[in-house]
């Protein structure tokens, strides 16, 4: 076993350990079952819609892929399940109950699905999560070390379980180096967000009511704010949270599109966003 994979594998370990989880791979129906249960739980569908199906997960982990659950003794708190794809791996879903998080659980299955890839010398795993989610973006680029790739405009269509509906499906697709040094720094705390450079210019930040305020966007260097809590926007003030999807997909969508790039995102909620030198 290389230097790499025995040191992913040690920070797997003691993700686990500090999560009070054990993570496993799943095997038997009534696993299967149980993982379809939590993530309809945490996604909330409609009823006789379930968001993946036993038989899906089945097929997963037959052929190969990543299909997984965290443990507390014998309660499932976590899961999280990606498939085999040309860029390697695609982690596709991952959830927590809600009475389990903020023990860091979602960080431990990644942690430990950057371990199983590389025991199987697979170096990059991709996902998407909603760019408007401040702590997800956090997560995925502060803390993990994720690199936003690009950014994609209602993605999945219309959604219609609970914690989609009615807001549309951009999502933001994010490359995971496994051998970088920063990804390997950051399966270990601590974890500190991106600094803001002086010349920075805001080209999306909030007015004093919450609402989207576009600015410059031909700086060489733009900040790009979103709301601390869309989710509770979403709920309170839905038209709100509305406006701050358009303006998000023509700013940040827009600037990824012309071949800038998301260089870091700050504890304050701001993606920082870098145009190419041209010549």
């Amino acid at each position: 076993m290389s230097e790499l994979v025995e040191a992913a594998v040690a920070a797997s370990d003691l993700a686990q350990r500090r999560s009070g989880v054990a993570i496993r791979e799943l095997s038997q129906e009534t696993e299967f079952r149980a993982a379809c249960d939590l993530l309809d739980r945490v996604w909330r569908p409609p009823a006789g819609s379930p968001l993946i199906t036993m038989a899906l997960l089945r097929g997963f982990e037959h052929s190969g892929s990543y299909v997984v659950g965290a443990y507390e003794s014998d309660r499932l708190l976590g899961v999280c399940i990606g498939f085999l794809a040309k860029a390697g791996l695609h982690s596709h879903i991952a959830g927590v109950e809600a009475r389990a998080r903020g023990r860091t659980i979602g960080f431990a299955l990644k942690v430990h699905q950057r371990a199983w890839s590389l025991e199987r010398a697979i170096t990059k795993v991709t996902w998407t999560y909603d760019p408007l989610v401040s702590r997800n973006a956090y997560f995925n680029l502060a803390k993990l070390g994720a690199v936003a790739q690009e950014y994609l405009p209602d993605f999945y269509g219309e959604m219609d379980d609970g914690v989609n509906k009615g807001q549309g499906s951009d999502r933001m697709l994010v490359g995971w180096d496994l051998t970088a040094s920063a990804v390997a720094e950051g399966c270990l705390p601590p974890h500190h967000g991106a600094a803001l450079p002086p010349d920075a210019v805001a080209g999306l930040d909030a007015d004093a009511n919450g609402l989207p305020v576009l600015g410059p966007l031909d700086a060489p260097c733009l900040t790009i704010r979103i709301p601390a809590d869309i989710e509770a926007l979403r709920a309170e003030r839905p038209g709100a949270a509305q406006a701050w999807r358009s303006a998000l997909r023509d700013t940040l969508g827009g600037l990824l599109a012309e071949g800038a790039a998301v260089t870091g995102f700050t504890r304050d909620g701001r993606y920082l966003v870098e145009r190419k030198a041209e010549g």
